[in-house]
């Protein structure tokens, strides 16, 4: 018996500590970098980053927390066993609770204490992709959007309201005032949640609003250029399809790519794009600086205050991108490719640089 309930307890109190590190005895000497739904998945991606050193930063001085919401729907007890299987010790969990709904997550509410904790404790923080955003957090009804998990997507908007502020409350001072170079980004749903949580809104789905296409042999008809992710696979039973589109995009007059990321104004690099949803109106201080082809579909952002809070509708994280890991089609009668080359060599590059510049933010934190 004794033995049954010293094994309980030990299981138990790596739980406890692995879901509530910054509310324990954690070492303030070190850098803390924030993932948002911490899943396994997302934790093989930034190791992928690192072990590639395209996430190039000093891990025996910086670790990563991964903070979640316990109102989401994914099992994060996954994440604790692949963290304590694999032995990571740069990776913690940090669990919030908390009532939230569409009507507080603008305003301080049940995780505003523990947010501005987990916040004062770290140099930056990561936003990753992700289904749709629930219409009703920025007061639109939903006509198009697929909703799985509205608790993510309460949590990950009021953390960005905290951190950013919003014109759905003005009165509200954003965290970063007291950091402004803390670093925030993210990739495409990231993207998204960073405009709705600044009070700006979505374009349920582009090929209908945008495009007037229907049906996925409507979409199709719009060309290569203009999908944003691929639908062939909804009306073929080749296999070898992706359900990405690999499209080019353009910068803007902006400085960031040109000046910070210092890509020729006149490179239109490849990206991986997985969405039908995109900005609409702009949310409190953010700035376009990159568009689709078509200049339709807004693909980057820039905060306007805080230099180093920036996001993209594509997915730089994804591993396929650097190497040649599988082949895929996007139409049933295209050769088989991998993905990194058929986005070629100088898609790569702006990808490198661009995982470069987001380094240099956090080495310099």
């Amino acid at each position: 018996m004794k033995k049954i309930i010293l094994f309980f307890f030990v299981i138990f109190s790596f739980q406890t500590f692995a879901q509530n590190f910054f509310t324990e005895n954690f070492n303030k000497r070190k850098e803390y970098i924030i993932l948002t739904n911490p899943t396994v998945q997302n934790l093989k991606t930034i190791q992928y980053l690192l072990h590639a050193h395209l996430l190039d930063i000093n891990t025996h001085k910086a670790k990563f927390v991964g903070v979640f919401y316990s109102g989401q729907k994914y099992d994060f007890n996954e994440t604790h066993k692949y963290i304590e299987n694999n032995d990571l010790k740069n990776f913690f969990l940090q669990e919030v609770s908390g009532h939230l709904n569409k009507n507080n997550l603008f305003e301080e509410n049940d995780c505003s204490s523990l947010l501005k904790t987990i916040f004062e404790n770290s140099i930056g923080i990561f936003f990753f992709g992700g289904p749709d955003i629930p219409p009703g957090i920025y007061r639109e009804k939903n006509t198009l959007s697929v909703v799985s998990d509205p608790g993510r997507h309460y949590f990950e908007t009021t953390f960005l309201f905290h951190l950013l502020g919003s014109s759905r409350n003005n009165s509200y001072q954003p965290l970063l005032k007291e950091k402004p170079n803390y670093l925030v980004t993210g990739f495409c749903l990231g993207m998204q949640t960073m405009n709705v949580a600044t009070g700006g809104t979505l374009i349920q789905d582009i090929p209908s609003e945008i495009y007037n296409a229907k049906t996925p042999e409507e979409t199709i008809k719009l060309g290569r250029k203009n999908l944003h992710r691929n639908y062939w696979h909804k009306i073929s039973d080749d296999t070898l399809l992706m359900t990405c589109n690999l499209h080019t995009i353009k910068f803007t007059d902006h400085p960031f790519f040109g000046t910070v990321i210092k890509m020729p104004k006149q490179w239109s690099p490849r990206v991986y794009s997985s969405h039908h949803q995109a900005i609409e109106n702009l949310g409190k201080g953010l700035i376009v600086t990159a568009l689709s082809s078509d200049g339709k579909i807004i693909e980057g952002v820039v905060h306007k205050q805080f230099r180093n809070v920036f996001a993209v509708q594509f997915h730089p994280e994804v591993s396929a991108l650097y190497e040649d890991m599988y082949v895929r089609k996007f139409h049933p009668d295209d050769k088989p490719m991998t993905y990194h080359n058929i986005i070629g060599k100088q898609s790569v590059k702006f990808h490198e640089k661009y995982w470069s510049h987001i380094s240099d933010v956090l080495r310099k934190n």
